[in-house]
């Protein structure tokens, strides 16, 4: 009995993986997924985040505007929203991962506060009474709060960061 025992717990601890596994957001698609994976720093992470927010958010606005709207919109447009929204947060997470590795961002922190600014400006728009607002306004609350976050932790950042090096003329 006792070798059986054992002969499970070799048997378990083989199968097990050796490093631990990349959680897999549900907002993101395999490929995308693969992608944020397989990026070396954070600010490549940064940007890629951000590309797949802008990518849900220009969804988000074909769907609200479709002249024939789909039977389950609302689900649709918060799922949309909150795809958004995790983006930025994550984007967000990477800031501190960068800032905790004391790794040079300055770029992604550069598009992050320009996309950003574009973002907030596209979501603020639907908040003064987008179509439906009703359906889907407190999951649009908490994306226009994620994108003013993000854009106050990428100040807070740029602020913190050492100036990049001044070349001279020789």
């Amino acid at each position: 009995m006792i070798a059986f025992l054992g002969f499970g717990l070799a048997l378990a601890l083989l199968s097990s993986p050796a490093a631990p596994q990349v959680q897999h957001k549900d907002y993101l698609s395999d490929e995308e997924a693969d992608k944020i994976r397989d990026a070396d720093t954070p600010s490549q992470r940064i940007k890629l985040y951000v590309s797949f927010a802008d990518d849900r958010l220009k969804k988000f606005e074909y769907e609200l505007n479709r002249a024939a709207p789909e039977r389950r919109r609302g689900e649709m447009l918060n799922s949309l929203l909150n795809a958004y929204a995790g983006c930025m947060d994550d984007a967000a997470d990477q800031i501190a991962v960068a800032r905790e590795k004391q790794q040079g961002i300055r770029e992604a922190l550069k598009l992050i506060q320009s996309k950003g600014k574009e973002f907030l400006e596209v979501l603020e728009k639907y908040q003064k009474g987008g179509p439906g607002l009703d359906t889907y306004k407190d999951t649009l609350d908490d994306a226009i709060d994620g994108t003013k976050d993000a854009l106050s932790d990428a100040a807070e950042a740029e602020k913190e960061m050492a100036p990049p090096p001044v070349r001279r003329r020789q």
